[in-house]
């Protein structure tokens, strides 16, 4: 059996998921409610990353589609180690403090890489 004092910590956690939970049912049963319901033939039509709905599944495109996929995941993933970060600080002191700043310092130098090369330029 797990210890309550334990189970207690993660108290935030579940209050924090409960609130996002419940402001997504509120947000999307207040849009059905009110949001006005005219579909017509551009609203219904299936579109994904800009390209035509009608044309081959064959076809050749862009890679700089998936230049943009994988630098938001690579960095998407690199921020999500902000939030266990912050929520230990105080417990891993001034040596995770400096381990994550080193991390950042990777991170910012890398971005400001993919920047100089024109990896964020979209012609």
């Amino acid at each position: 059996m797990a210890d309550p004092a334990l189970l207690a910590t993660y108290l935030p956690v579940l209050i924090l998921l409960l609130i996002a939970g419940g402001m997504a049912v509120w947000m999307i049963g207040f849009s059905l409610v009110l949001a006005p319901h005219r579909p017509d033939p551009a609203k219904t039509s299936a579109y994904e990353c800009g390209f035509p709905a009608f044309e081959g599944t064959r076809g050749r495109f862009d890679v700089r589609f998936y230049l943009v996929t994988l630098l938001f995941i690579l960095f998407d993933l690199e921020i999500a180690f902000l939030f266990p970060w912050a929520v230990a600080l105080r417990d891993i002191g001034a040596f995770g403090f400096w381990s994550m700043a080193v991390f950042l310092a990777v991170l910012t130098i890398g971005f400001a890489y993919e920047w100089a090369r024109g990896a964020l330029e979209w012609e």
